[in-house]
Protein backbone atom coordinates (compact mmCIF):
# COMPACT_ATOMS: atom_id res chain seq x y z
CA UNK A 1 0.00 0.00 0.00
CA UNK A 2 1.64 3.02 -0.81
CA UNK A 3 2.09 5.67 2.40
CA UNK A 4 2.15 8.57 0.14
CA UNK A 5 -0.28 11.25 0.35
CA UNK A 6 -2.36 12.96 -2.07
CA UNK A 7 -2.83 16.43 -2.47
CA UNK A 8 -6.56 15.95 -0.83
CA UNK A 9 -4.94 14.02 2.06
CA UNK A 10 -2.18 16.81 2.21
CA UNK A 11 -4.73 19.67 2.26
CA UNK A 12 -6.53 17.33 5.35
CA UNK A 13 -3.56 17.10 7.25
CA UNK A 14 -2.78 21.10 7.54
CA UNK A 15 -6.80 21.37 8.37
CA UNK A 16 -5.72 18.85 11.27
CA UNK A 17 -2.58 20.62 12.08
CA UNK A 18 -4.16 23.87 12.38
CA UNK A 19 -7.07 22.21 14.43
CA UNK A 20 -4.21 21.18 17.25
CA UNK A 21 -2.62 24.50 17.15
CA UNK A 22 -5.79 26.03 18.09
CA UNK A 23 -7.25 23.53 20.30
CA UNK A 24 -4.65 21.53 21.90
CA UNK A 25 -3.76 23.42 24.98
CA UNK A 26 0.19 22.91 26.59
CA UNK A 27 -1.55 22.05 29.72
CA UNK A 28 -3.13 18.82 28.08
CA UNK A 29 0.34 18.26 26.35
CA UNK A 30 2.17 18.42 29.34
CA UNK A 31 0.23 16.11 31.12
CA UNK A 32 -0.14 13.57 28.43
CA UNK A 33 4.02 13.32 29.02
CA UNK A 34 4.34 12.89 32.46
CA UNK A 35 1.78 9.59 32.06
CA UNK A 36 3.14 6.63 33.18
CA UNK A 37 0.56 4.60 32.83
CA UNK A 38 -1.41 2.88 29.35
CA UNK A 39 -4.41 5.21 30.07
CA UNK A 40 -4.30 8.66 31.01
CA UNK A 41 -6.89 9.57 33.80
CA UNK A 42 -10.65 10.14 33.07
CA UNK A 43 -10.96 13.89 33.54
CA UNK A 44 -8.02 14.43 31.11
CA UNK A 45 -9.41 11.86 28.23
CA UNK A 46 -12.78 13.48 28.59
CA UNK A 47 -11.59 16.95 28.36
CA UNK A 48 -10.05 15.90 25.09
CA UNK A 49 -13.11 14.18 24.20
CA UNK A 50 -15.38 16.66 24.44
CA UNK A 51 -12.87 19.06 22.24
CA UNK A 52 -12.74 16.91 19.93
CA UNK A 53 -16.83 15.74 19.92
CA UNK A 54 -17.68 19.42 19.44
CA UNK A 55 -15.43 19.53 15.81
CA UNK A 56 -17.40 16.02 15.51
CA UNK A 57 -14.05 14.35 15.30
CA UNK A 58 -14.15 12.43 18.32
CA UNK A 59 -15.15 8.98 16.28
CA UNK A 60 -13.48 8.33 12.97
CA UNK A 61 -14.00 4.87 13.45
CA UNK A 62 -17.91 5.17 13.75
CA UNK A 63 -20.55 5.59 11.40
CA UNK A 64 -21.48 8.69 10.52
CA UNK A 65 -25.34 7.40 11.33
CA UNK A 66 -23.90 7.41 15.18
CA UNK A 67 -21.50 10.56 14.92
CA UNK A 68 -18.88 9.07 13.11
CA UNK A 69 -16.93 11.30 9.99
CA UNK A 70 -17.08 9.35 6.68
CA UNK A 71 -13.43 9.70 6.62
CA UNK A 72 -11.65 7.32 4.00
CA UNK A 73 -8.35 4.67 5.68
CA UNK A 74 -5.74 7.53 4.92
CA UNK A 75 -7.76 10.61 7.04
CA UNK A 76 -8.29 8.44 9.57
CA UNK A 77 -4.71 7.42 9.72
CA UNK A 78 -3.64 10.84 9.40
CA UNK A 79 -5.84 12.31 11.89
CA UNK A 80 -4.27 9.99 14.64
CA UNK A 81 -0.69 10.23 13.34
CA UNK A 82 -1.18 14.07 14.28
CA UNK A 83 -2.40 14.02 16.87
CA UNK A 84 -0.72 11.70 18.38
CA UNK A 85 2.77 13.59 16.93
CA UNK A 86 0.94 16.41 18.57
CA UNK A 87 1.21 15.49 22.38
CA UNK A 88 -2.75 14.50 22.36
CA UNK A 89 -3.69 12.13 24.81
CA UNK A 90 -5.31 8.66 23.56
CA UNK A 91 -9.14 8.82 23.90
CA UNK A 92 -9.89 5.72 26.51
CA UNK A 93 -11.03 3.10 23.84
CA UNK A 94 -13.20 0.76 26.65
CA UNK A 95 -16.45 2.65 25.61
CA UNK A 96 -15.89 4.30 22.03
CA UNK A 97 -13.44 1.84 20.46
CA UNK A 98 -14.64 -1.45 22.06
CA UNK A 99 -18.04 -2.10 23.77
CA UNK A 100 -19.86 0.98 20.99
CA UNK A 101 -19.32 -0.91 17.60
CA UNK A 102 -20.57 -4.76 19.88
CA UNK A 103 -23.41 -2.45 20.10
CA UNK A 104 -23.69 -1.25 16.59
CA UNK A 105 -23.16 -4.73 15.75
CA UNK A 106 -25.55 -6.63 18.26
CA UNK A 107 -27.46 -4.26 20.33
CA UNK A 108 -31.25 -3.58 19.98
CA UNK A 109 -32.37 -0.38 18.57
CA UNK A 110 -33.09 0.91 22.02
CA UNK A 111 -29.49 0.57 23.25
CA UNK A 112 -28.24 2.05 20.41
CA UNK A 113 -30.27 4.62 21.04
CA UNK A 114 -29.62 5.33 24.30
CA UNK A 115 -26.26 4.06 25.11
CA UNK A 116 -24.15 5.19 22.18
CA UNK A 117 -24.52 9.06 22.30
CA UNK A 118 -24.10 8.99 25.95
CA UNK A 119 -20.57 6.86 25.71
CA UNK A 120 -20.05 9.73 22.69
CA UNK A 121 -20.65 12.31 24.91
CA UNK A 122 -18.87 11.02 28.01
CA UNK A 123 -22.26 11.22 30.19
CA UNK A 124 -21.59 7.21 30.64
CA UNK A 125 -17.65 6.05 31.45
CA UNK A 126 -16.94 2.26 30.64
CA UNK A 127 -14.85 -0.25 31.58
CA UNK A 128 -14.75 -4.36 30.84
CA UNK A 129 -15.09 -6.94 32.82
CA UNK A 130 -13.66 -9.97 30.66
CA UNK A 131 -10.67 -11.52 32.89
CA UNK A 132 -11.25 -13.07 36.21
CA UNK A 133 -9.00 -14.53 38.90
CA UNK A 134 -9.21 -18.06 37.30
CA UNK A 135 -10.14 -16.85 33.48
CA UNK A 136 -7.34 -14.75 31.66
CA UNK A 137 -6.35 -15.76 28.83
CA UNK A 138 -8.27 -18.93 28.69
CA UNK A 139 -11.29 -16.74 28.81
CA UNK A 140 -13.93 -19.47 28.50
CA UNK A 141 -13.15 -20.65 32.01
CA UNK A 142 -14.88 -17.69 33.52
CA UNK A 143 -17.62 -18.27 36.36
CA UNK A 144 -19.24 -14.89 37.23
CA UNK A 145 -22.75 -16.29 37.32
CA UNK A 146 -25.81 -14.54 36.10
CA UNK A 147 -29.00 -16.59 37.02
CA UNK A 148 -32.44 -15.70 35.93
CA UNK A 149 -34.97 -14.47 38.07
CA UNK A 150 -38.12 -13.14 36.32
CA UNK A 151 -37.59 -10.14 33.97
CA UNK A 152 -33.64 -9.46 35.78
CA UNK A 153 -30.52 -11.46 36.19
CA UNK A 154 -28.74 -11.92 39.91
CA UNK A 155 -25.20 -11.47 39.69
CA UNK A 156 -22.62 -13.25 41.77
CA UNK A 157 -18.88 -13.42 41.10
CA UNK A 158 -15.67 -11.04 40.56
CA UNK A 159 -13.84 -9.78 37.46
CA UNK A 160 -10.11 -8.66 38.29
CA UNK A 161 -7.75 -6.21 36.28
CA UNK A 162 -10.41 -4.33 35.25
CA UNK A 163 -8.72 -1.22 34.28
CA UNK A 164 -10.57 1.99 35.46
CA UNK A 165 -13.29 0.47 37.54
CA UNK A 166 -12.76 2.99 40.17
CA UNK A 167 -13.66 5.72 37.80
CA UNK A 168 -16.64 4.35 35.69
CA UNK A 169 -20.18 4.02 36.07
CA UNK A 170 -20.91 1.28 34.21
CA UNK A 171 -19.71 -1.99 33.20
CA UNK A 172 -19.52 -4.69 30.21
CA UNK A 173 -19.54 -7.90 31.36
CA UNK A 174 -18.99 -11.59 30.50
CA UNK A 175 -21.05 -13.42 32.51
CA UNK A 176 -21.94 -17.44 32.90
CA UNK A 177 -25.41 -17.99 32.12
CA UNK A 178 -25.38 -21.82 31.60
CA UNK A 179 -23.32 -24.60 32.65
CA UNK A 180 -24.05 -27.54 30.00
CA UNK A 181 -22.03 -28.23 27.18
CA UNK A 182 -18.96 -26.56 25.72
CA UNK A 183 -17.46 -23.55 28.28
CA UNK A 184 -17.98 -20.94 25.19
CA UNK A 185 -21.65 -21.78 24.64
CA UNK A 186 -22.82 -20.78 28.06
CA UNK A 187 -22.09 -17.55 28.08
CA UNK A 188 -23.84 -13.74 27.87
CA UNK A 189 -22.61 -10.59 27.57
CA UNK A 190 -24.30 -8.06 29.96
CA UNK A 191 -24.27 -4.58 30.69
CA UNK A 192 -24.11 -3.46 34.43
CA UNK A 193 -24.69 -0.06 36.50
CA UNK A 194 -21.42 0.23 38.73
CA UNK A 195 -23.33 2.04 40.78
CA UNK A 196 -25.88 -1.13 41.52
CA UNK A 197 -26.29 -2.01 45.16
CA UNK A 198 -24.03 -5.07 45.71
CA UNK A 199 -21.20 -3.79 43.23
CA UNK A 200 -17.92 -3.30 44.99
CA UNK A 201 -14.83 -1.85 43.62
CA UNK A 202 -11.46 -3.03 45.20
CA UNK A 203 -7.53 -1.18 43.82
CA UNK A 204 -4.87 -3.07 42.89
CA UNK A 205 -1.96 -1.22 43.09
CA UNK A 206 0.89 -1.46 40.03
CA UNK A 207 4.51 -2.32 40.59
CA UNK A 208 4.97 0.86 39.33
CA UNK A 209 2.86 2.23 42.44
CA UNK A 210 -0.16 3.72 39.93
CA UNK A 211 -4.04 2.68 41.07
CA UNK A 212 -5.26 2.16 36.85
CA UNK A 213 -6.65 -1.96 37.82
CA UNK A 214 -8.73 -3.57 40.45
CA UNK A 215 -10.92 -6.09 41.42
CA UNK A 216 -14.97 -5.71 41.06
CA UNK A 217 -17.20 -7.47 43.32
CA UNK A 218 -20.51 -8.35 42.60
CA UNK A 219 -22.94 -10.02 45.64
CA UNK A 220 -26.82 -10.84 44.46
CA UNK A 221 -26.60 -8.18 41.82
CA UNK A 222 -29.72 -7.64 39.96
CA UNK A 223 -29.55 -6.51 36.64
CA UNK A 224 -32.35 -6.23 33.71
CA UNK A 225 -32.10 -9.08 31.25
CA UNK A 226 -33.08 -5.88 28.74
CA UNK A 227 -29.05 -4.55 29.61
CA UNK A 228 -27.88 -7.60 27.64
CA UNK A 229 -26.93 -7.48 24.09
CA UNK A 230 -27.83 -9.77 21.44
CA UNK A 231 -28.83 -13.61 22.12
CA UNK A 232 -28.84 -15.27 26.16
CA UNK A 233 -25.54 -17.39 25.49
CA UNK A 234 -24.25 -15.77 22.44
CA UNK A 235 -21.61 -13.37 24.18
CA UNK A 236 -18.43 -15.54 23.19
CA UNK A 237 -19.31 -14.51 19.81
CA UNK A 238 -19.75 -11.15 20.68
CA UNK A 239 -16.60 -10.85 22.69
CA UNK A 240 -14.88 -12.45 20.02
CA UNK A 241 -15.84 -9.90 17.88
CA UNK A 242 -14.52 -7.22 20.54
CA UNK A 243 -11.52 -8.15 20.98
CA UNK A 244 -10.92 -8.14 17.45
CA UNK A 245 -11.41 -4.22 17.70
CA UNK A 246 -9.13 -4.04 20.82
CA UNK A 247 -6.34 -5.90 19.67
CA UNK A 248 -6.66 -4.00 16.06
CA UNK A 249 -9.36 -1.59 16.28
CA UNK A 250 -7.23 1.74 17.23
CA UNK A 251 -3.86 3.23 15.53
CA UNK A 252 -1.24 1.43 16.82
CA UNK A 253 1.29 3.04 14.02
CA UNK A 254 1.29 6.65 15.10
CA UNK A 255 1.24 5.85 19.15
CA UNK A 256 3.94 3.68 18.85
CA UNK A 257 5.40 6.68 16.33
CA UNK A 258 5.12 9.26 18.90
CA UNK A 259 7.06 6.54 21.21
CA UNK A 260 9.86 6.31 18.96
CA UNK A 261 9.92 10.21 18.53
CA UNK A 262 10.51 10.66 22.40
CA UNK A 263 12.82 7.93 22.51
CA UNK A 264 14.86 10.01 20.02
CA UNK A 265 14.40 13.52 21.71
CA UNK A 266 15.69 11.23 25.27
CA UNK A 267 18.61 10.18 23.38
CA UNK A 268 19.55 13.48 21.79
CA UNK A 269 18.95 15.15 25.31
CA UNK A 270 21.49 12.27 27.07
CA UNK A 271 23.78 12.23 24.07
CA UNK A 272 24.08 16.67 24.80
CA UNK A 273 24.66 16.32 28.43
CA UNK A 274 26.88 12.87 28.79
CA UNK A 275 30.28 13.00 27.93
CA UNK A 276 31.12 9.49 25.15
CA UNK A 277 27.28 8.72 25.50
CA UNK A 278 27.14 5.47 23.08
CA UNK A 279 30.11 5.54 21.80
CA UNK A 280 30.22 2.02 20.50
CA UNK A 281 27.07 3.04 18.54
CA UNK A 282 24.92 0.39 19.74
CA UNK A 283 21.98 2.18 21.26
CA UNK A 284 21.34 4.20 18.03
CA UNK A 285 21.75 1.09 16.38
CA UNK A 286 18.69 -1.18 17.79
CA UNK A 287 16.80 2.99 17.93
CA UNK A 288 17.23 2.37 14.10
CA UNK A 289 15.60 -1.38 13.86
CA UNK A 290 13.02 0.10 15.23
CA UNK A 291 12.44 2.73 12.79
CA UNK A 292 12.36 -0.16 10.13
CA UNK A 293 10.28 -2.07 11.90
CA UNK A 294 7.72 0.67 12.42
CA UNK A 295 7.36 0.83 8.64
CA UNK A 296 6.23 -2.52 8.34
CA UNK A 297 3.48 -2.10 11.39
CA UNK A 298 2.26 1.08 9.78
CA UNK A 299 1.55 -0.97 6.59
CA UNK A 300 -0.29 -3.97 8.60
CA UNK A 301 -2.45 -1.29 10.35
CA UNK A 302 -3.46 0.52 6.86
CA UNK A 303 -4.49 -2.97 5.21
CA UNK A 304 -6.41 -3.00 8.87
CA UNK A 305 -8.21 -0.29 8.51
CA UNK A 306 -9.28 -0.89 4.48
CA UNK A 307 -11.33 -3.90 5.61
CA UNK A 308 -12.84 -1.76 8.14
CA UNK A 309 -13.45 0.74 5.85
CA UNK A 310 -15.45 -1.48 3.52
CA UNK A 311 -17.61 -2.83 6.29
CA UNK A 312 -15.12 -6.04 7.42
CA UNK A 313 -13.99 -6.25 10.75
CA UNK A 314 -9.76 -6.34 11.12
CA UNK A 315 -9.94 -9.82 11.16
CA UNK A 316 -7.16 -12.29 12.02
CA UNK A 317 -3.99 -9.43 11.24
CA UNK A 318 -5.13 -7.56 14.17
CA UNK A 319 -3.25 -10.46 16.21
CA UNK A 320 -0.70 -9.78 13.98
CA UNK A 321 -0.55 -5.77 14.72
CA UNK A 322 -1.30 -6.46 18.65
CA UNK A 323 1.87 -8.58 18.36
CA UNK A 324 4.05 -6.52 17.02
CA UNK A 325 2.85 -3.23 18.53
CA UNK A 326 3.28 -5.17 22.11
CA UNK A 327 7.29 -5.99 21.01
CA UNK A 328 7.95 -2.51 19.65
CA UNK A 329 6.95 -0.40 22.82
CA UNK A 330 8.38 -2.84 24.72
CA UNK A 331 11.56 -2.23 23.21
CA UNK A 332 10.78 1.36 23.32
CA UNK A 333 10.50 1.40 27.36
CA UNK A 334 13.78 -0.74 27.48
CA UNK A 335 15.67 1.04 25.75
CA UNK A 336 14.51 4.30 27.33
CA UNK A 337 15.68 2.56 30.77
CA UNK A 338 19.15 1.82 29.06
CA UNK A 339 19.86 5.27 28.44
CA UNK A 340 19.31 7.01 31.26
CA UNK A 341 20.95 3.96 33.16
CA UNK A 342 21.20 3.89 36.83
CA UNK A 343 18.85 7.76 37.03
CA UNK A 344 16.00 5.71 36.07
CA UNK A 345 15.73 3.67 38.65
CA UNK A 346 13.44 6.14 41.05
CA UNK A 347 9.69 5.03 40.78
CA UNK A 348 8.20 8.42 42.17
CA UNK A 349 5.42 6.89 43.13
CA UNK A 350 2.61 9.42 43.41
CA UNK A 351 0.37 9.96 46.84
CA UNK A 352 -3.24 8.37 45.32
CA UNK A 353 -1.86 5.97 43.46
CA UNK A 354 -2.44 8.60 40.04
CA UNK A 355 -0.13 8.03 37.26
CA UNK A 356 1.14 11.69 36.62
CA UNK A 357 5.27 11.78 37.46
CA UNK A 358 6.43 15.26 38.12
CA UNK A 359 8.34 15.36 34.49
CA UNK A 360 8.32 13.06 31.55
CA UNK A 361 12.05 11.57 32.93
CA UNK A 362 10.41 10.33 36.01
CA UNK A 363 7.81 8.62 33.90
CA UNK A 364 10.78 6.19 31.84
CA UNK A 365 10.91 3.22 34.71
CA UNK A 366 6.76 3.41 35.70
CA UNK A 367 5.83 3.57 31.98
CA UNK A 368 8.40 0.29 31.61
CA UNK A 369 6.92 -1.50 33.94
CA UNK A 370 3.30 -0.70 33.24
CA UNK A 371 3.78 -1.70 29.59
CA UNK A 372 4.72 -5.55 30.81
CA UNK A 373 1.53 -5.92 31.05
CA UNK A 374 1.59 -5.54 27.65
CA UNK A 375 1.93 -8.84 26.93
CA UNK A 376 -0.94 -9.96 28.34
CA UNK A 377 -3.62 -8.02 27.98
CA UNK A 378 -6.14 -8.18 24.71
CA UNK A 379 -5.18 -11.82 24.97
CA UNK A 380 -1.28 -12.98 25.33
CA UNK A 381 1.51 -13.40 22.86
CA UNK A 382 1.07 -16.71 23.37
CA UNK A 383 -2.56 -16.28 22.03
CA UNK A 384 -1.67 -14.21 19.86
CA UNK A 385 0.66 -16.72 17.94
CA UNK A 386 -2.00 -19.28 18.27
CA UNK A 387 -4.79 -16.72 16.41
CA UNK A 388 -1.97 -16.24 13.49
CA UNK A 389 -0.95 -20.03 13.28
CA UNK A 390 -4.75 -20.86 12.45
CA UNK A 391 -6.30 -18.43 10.88
CA UNK A 392 -3.42 -17.26 8.59
CA UNK A 393 -1.26 -20.28 7.93
CA UNK A 394 -3.87 -22.77 8.40
CA UNK A 395 -1.98 -25.08 11.03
Amino acid sequence: MDLKFSEQELAFQQEVRQFLADNLTQEIVDTTARNASVFVEKDLALEWQSILVTKGWAVPQWPAEHGGTDWTPAQKYIFSRECYLAGAPMLIPLGLLMLAPVIMAFGSEQQKHEILPKILSGEQYWCQGYSEPGAGSDLASLKLKADADDDDYIVNGSKIWTTHAHMADHIFCLVRTDNSGRPQQGISFLLIDMNSPGVTVEPIITMAGDHEVNQVFFDNVRVPQSNRIGEENKGWTYAKYLLEFERGGGFAGPLVQHELARLQQLYRDTQAAVQNFDSSGDLQRKIARIEIDLKALEITELRILSAVSGGGNPGPESSILKLNTTRLEQEINQLSVDILGYSALELNPVEGGSPYRPDPTSAVLPRYLNNRAASIFGGSQEVQRNIIAKMVLGL
